[in-house]
């Protein structure tokens, strides 16, 4: 077929169909192939799930070590809690998360149990998990919730892995899937995940479905390093410390929200070692430190675990058993914190670890610290210039730092 100036239609027509079907092959082979490689990724991602938070089946030596989990604190407790619904919840910062053991024998009659032990977390963040534990278990029973005194710092804001969007949902939210199967950088964690499953790198290392994430001494630099560099880290905290009104109230909202819906609450204060008290005294935060406790009790009664103690007198060296650092007691402090709370082989407890303060003995209590802090120094000298000294470091280096800006 030709037209009137001898051209070839068919030809044409021809010739373009053609070029159409390459044009559609070439298209249909470029899309496939990406959606072939994005599902390998997603595929891949799924099945090491180096969260922890799609159930993927465990393979040893493949992904049963999860290093990454206990560094993802918001995302993985907001989904375990969906999947766990628990009746019993520990609520608090890094020293609950990794000092309280939700398969403690006290604790057999309130399970499933679960940790919400977030890191460096402040009272808000707390309600939060609260609130999103009872919208997945509206019939949760009890929290046992552990308070420290930087939660109530004014400059504590809510921490980068923190999303209000994934909280009390029933559901997985669809950023949270995109983030963790369809993202590329999740593949460095895949990597991380097999090699350290692969070396075996301390298997109980990484948290349960229970949100426990026991302390071990996995650093290769020494206990006694460790108190020198979190000592130091904590001054920086306690400078810079201002109580924060708003976030008393949001502790308020945990008491009352537990008391509305007949939820058991106990409340207590963490057991850090003696030294962590002394870099708040050295800083001049002593009083505002007493007077955070009496606004506590003003509140709620609470089980008093800090203090100059039998426990948190431990002396400092390489082979504690109590301690992994000044601020991070061990399993071991976290079970006699647990029997002292429930009343589980008394016998066994020293008897000043663990002080119930309300409004009518707080005074005393205080006193009482007061007084054995004295007793302490009068054993632990070299303790009370390790702070001292670290103290005068870090006022130099601040200083130093100020003059050359």
């Amino acid at each position: 077929m030709s037209n009137n100036y001898g051209l070839d239609l068919t030809n044409i027509s021809n010739k373009q169909m053609s070029k159409s079907d390459n044009f559609f092959q070439f298209n249909k082979w470029f899309f496939s192939t990406i959606a072939i490689f994005i599902l390998m990724v997603v595929s891949f991602n799924a099945l090491i799930d180096p969260y922890g938070i799609y159930k993927s089946p465990i393979f040893v030596g493949i992904n049963h070590v999860k290093p990454q989990k206990k560094f993802n604190d918001r995302l993985v407790k907001a989904i375990e809690i969906i999947h766990t619904k628990p009746f019993t919840i520990f609520l608090g910062s890094s020293r609950t998360k990794q000092g309280l053991d939700p398969n403690h024998l006290a604790l057999s009659n309130f399970k499933p149990v679960y940790n919400i032990g977030l890191d460096g977390s402040n009272p808000y963040e707390l309600l939060r998990y609260l609130q999103h534990t009872i919208k997945n278990q509206p019939h949760l029973k009890q929290v046992i919730l552990g308070v420290d005194f930087f939660m109530f710092n004014e400059s504590l804001g809510n921490q980068p892995g923190f999303d209000e969007n994934r909280l009390e949902k029933t559901y997985i939210i669809p950023n949270d899937i995109i983030n963790s199967l369809f993202s590329l950088d999740v593949l460095q964690i895949n990597r991380e995940t097999i090699l350290a499953s692969l070396q075996n790198n301390h298997p109980a290392e990484t948290s349960e479905e229970n949100g426990y994430v026991p302390n071990y001494k996995y650093e290769k630099k020494p206990i006694t390093f460790r108190f020198r560099h979190f000592i130091n880290s904590y001054f920086v905290l306690h400078y810079q410390y201002k109580f924060s009104d708003k976030y008393f109230d949001y502790f308020r909202q945990i008491i009352n929200l537990c008391q509305e819906r007949n939820i058991k609450l106990i409340v207590f204060i963490s057991p850090s070692h003696a030294t962590q008290w002394e870099a708040i005294r050295v800083t001049g935060q002593w009083p505002t430190f007493e007077s955070w406790k009496e606004k506590i009790v003003q509140l709620s009664p609470v089980w008093d675990f800090s203090g100059y103690n039998s426990i948190t007198t431990e002396a400092i060296n390489d082979m504690m058993v109590n301690y992994v650092d000044n601020s991070h007691y061990t399993t071991r402090v976290g079970n006699l914190l647990i029997n002292r709370i429930f009343g589980y082989k008394e016998n066994e407890l020293p008897a000043d670890f663990g002080i119930l303060v309300n409004k009518d003995n707080i005074e005393y209590h205080l006193a009482k610290i007061r007084a054995d802090r004295e007793e302490w120094l009068k054993k632990h000298k070299d303790e009370f210039d390790l702070v001292q000294s670290l103290e005068k470091q870090f006022l130099a280096a601040q200083q130093d730092k100020n003059s050359k800006q």
